[in-house]
């Protein structure tokens, strides 16, 4: 058996009698954001340096906001905004101009409806009527057991018990909740003893190579058309006080859509490597290419550093990881180093071989081939050093097979086999 955790969606049913007192804590939980934000502006403007959440949690324990909230819930709103900042930070570090600390939330004089997190301490769930009870901070409460009970409805497939969390969210429109909880999930054994190799990228979000010589595309394309639709002028607006209304729903919008994809195409990436019979998964672990050879932050200019700001390659290995595993194949992160400018098919290194974006030309063999097969096919030997079961010809390695999300189906689909620049 398999211990994880998994997220599922509930509806609020009593949502009515609940809302008021979701919306206080949300409130709270932006106040509590702005002081925490306030605070940490000042340590910065005084001596260059971001406070991690530990500090924040010492300083602002005894303040007023921070009582509106339950503890956990309080030192979470903190977590998260140390997280923010840190990761603004790293961000400033790598040259990225286009990146924005955290801001304030607020929407003129109100404040907006924040995400607030109880954990363990803070939730009792009677699974027998589907009710949670979530506390209160004292401030917010009307007498010494106040607290929230929020009848709650999933999915009838979903069987909700272990909960480590609960989060009420905002969708613009009414409040739902978000219940992570412990899972165990019964793996299976590996399909088969083959390889595939995975290189992850931006046009092409990933390329998998398989030990039978088969190699397919997975364009980036709808990712990239989303983003674009969605922080045009007319739905990204923001000013003094925060996003507006409208900017929020566009950003959730946008942040849900790419979480979907992400979750497809991995369970997608799985069932494909069920088919080709793989109990091994090679993938780049691209944690380097932030960094240079010494350690330190590498600069990718302004447009490429703000797209490895929004690439996600982690979480989406992550996602890879704990699907694999269910059934039984094992995710190995392994350098990409070289594997751009060594040819696939004689193992000759250099730059030159990758003649433009999407094809590689190797001057020692002959070979032509989509340049980011090229690195699936390398990354793979990184864990084996078997060659193809099948013929490695320059059309199987040139024109491999494409697949295109269907946001309508929410799938991915083959198409027409493509060249090196689908």
């Amino acid at each position: 058996m398999l211990e994880t955790t998994r997220t599922y969606r509930a509806k609020i049913v009593n949502h009515q009698q609940v809302s008021d007192d979701l919306d206080q804590c949300g409130f709270s939980a932006s106040k509590l954001w702005n002081v925490a934000r306030y605070y940490t502006q000042g340590r910065w403007d005084e001596d260059g340096e971001i406070p991690d959440d530990g500090e924040l949690k010492s300083e602002l324990k005894e303040h007023e906001r921070y009582s509106d909230l339950h503890s956990q819930s309080s030192q979470r709103v903190l977590e998260e905004l140390a997280e923010s900042f840190t990761s603004w930070y790293k961000a400033r570090q790598r040259g990225d101009e286009d990146a924005n600390p955290p801001g304030y939330r607020k929407h003129g004089d109100e404040h907006p409806r924040s995400t607030v997190t109880w954990k363990q301490k803070g939730i009792r769930h009677d699974a027998k009527h589907n009710q949670l009870r979530l506390s209160k901070g004292f401030n917010l409460k009307t007498h010494r057991s106040d607290f929230i009970l929020c009848e709650y409805e999933t999915r009838p497939d979903v069987t909700v018990e272990n909960i480590q969390q609960v989060r009420a969210v905002w969708n613009g429109d009414h409040w739902e909740l978000h219940l992570v909880c412990k899972v165990e999930i019964p793996v299976e054994d590996a399909p088969g003893d083959n390889t595939a190799g995975i290189d992850l990228g931006i046009k092409n979000y990933l390329a998998i190579a398989y030990d039978d010589g088969d190699a397919e595309l997975y364009p980036g394309n709808v990712l990239k058309q989303d983003k674009h639709y969605f922080t045009l002028d007319e739905y990204d607006t923001e000013g003094e006080n925060g996003p507006s209304r409208r900017a929020l729903r566009a950003r959730q919008k946008l942040s849900r859509r790419k979480d979907h994809f992400l979750h497809a195409l991995a369970k997608h990436i799985v069932e494909r490597c069920i088919d080709h019979e793989v109990g091994h998964i090679a993938i780049g672990d691209l944690s380097e290419i932030r960094e240079d050879e010494n350690g330190e932050s590498r600069n990718w200019g302004k447009r490429g550093n703000k797209k490895l700001h929004g690439w996600e390659f982690d979480r989406f290995t992550t996602l890879l990881e704990y699907k694999a595993e269910e059934h039984g194949i094992l995710v190995d992160r392994t350098s990409e180093r070289d594997t751009s400018k060594t040819c696939s098919c004689c193992g000759r290194k250099r730059d030159a071989n990758r003649v433009e974006r999407g094809l590689y030309v190797c001057e020692s063999c002959g070979t032509t081939m989509n340049a980011d097969v090229n690195g699936a096919v390398n990354i793979r030997r990184k864990i084996t050093q078997n060659p193809p079961t099948r013929d490695m010809s320059n059309g199987r390695l040139a024109r491999p097979v494409a697949y295109l999300f269907n946001q309508t189906s929410g799938s991915f689909h083959p198409r027409e086999q493509v060249g090196c620049e689908p």
